[in-house]
């Protein structure tokens, strides 16, 4: 019988989730507060009681006293070596966005035939297991709203359109077709390959950084395969104040517990 103890393991893997090998992967670098988010990320999915493990996705820099923490919490601890972008840097929306390329190394984990990718500062409230049965071959995250300050540079910001809202300010026909549809990268759901990592990191040689960083670069990448699902399975903070005809917070499943300081 599976443990219902929410300081132990996680509970044994249900027969019919073994033939498939599927987890959950966050990543961690530094040795600061996030492995709290971590922590917190992992008993949140057990107390919705997941059948799939929390793969974290560590960098060489972190403690390992952080390390034994996350294994005693049931996560599997992976080091993973950084990735940096291309020499030719670019003024980042946030100096820390620059170690997030690292995130690139989880296309590597293919011994999982799907993850749910999930940034160490989001909880979540109801299982979300439903979403690895989502058909293959394409890649799964929320819209993005593009309202905030960090978004400045953006053609986007500064005429007032969002795709969160793309009535309400109508994208300029003089400015040309309207950008794709862009996703919040702190939650996604894809399939590992090594095709695909190889691919990422050629790719990543070739691009100029910008200024989302890793989050730029994998909506250019995975743009013809991009699918939206509903912001209930990553409630950013500011939705709350620039979007709130759009949540339902009774039927929220995942927060994202970031905001943009101004």
């Amino acid at each position: 019988m599976a443990s219902e103890n929410l300081e132990g393991p996680f509970p044994s893997t249900p027969l019919r989730h073994q033939v498939k090998k599927r987890a959950y992967v966050t990543f961690l670098a530094g040795d600061g507060d996030y492995v709290k988010g971590v922590v917190g990320l992992v008993k949140g999915l057990r107390k919705v009681k997941t059948g799939y493990p929390l793969v974290v996705a560590v960098l060489p820099d972190v403690p390992e006293l952080h390390r034994q923490l996350l294994q005693a919490q049931g996560c599997i601890v992976r080091e993973i070596e950084p990735v940096h972008p291309p020499e030719n840097q670019v003024q980042f929306a946030m100096a820390y966005y620059v170690i997030n390329y690292s995130k690139l190394r989880i296309w590597n984990f293919v011994e999982y035939s799907k993850i749910i990718y999930l940034d160490a500062d989001i909880q979540v409230y109801e299982n979300i297991d439903h979403l690895f049965d989502l058909p293959d071959g394409y890649f799964y995250a929320v819209m993005d709203c593009f309202c905030e300050k960090t978004w400045s540079h953006s053609r986007q910001y500064s005429i007032g359109y969002c795709q969160q809202c793309p009535d309400k300010v109508a994208w300029p026909t003089e400015m040309g077709s309207p950008p794709p549809l862009y996703f919040n990268a702190g939650m996604f759901v894809s399939e590992p390959a090594q095709s695909t990592y190889s691919s990422l990191l050629k790719t990543l040689r070739i691009t100029p950084p910008t200024p989302f960083a890793e989050q730029d670069f994998l909506n250019m990448y995975f743009e013809k395969i991009y699918k939206p699902i509903p912001l209930v399975y990553n409630l950013v903070l500011a939705m709350l104040w620039r979007h709130p005809e759009n949540v339902e917070l009774e039927k929220v499943k995942v927060v994202h517990y970031c905001a943009a300081v101004t």
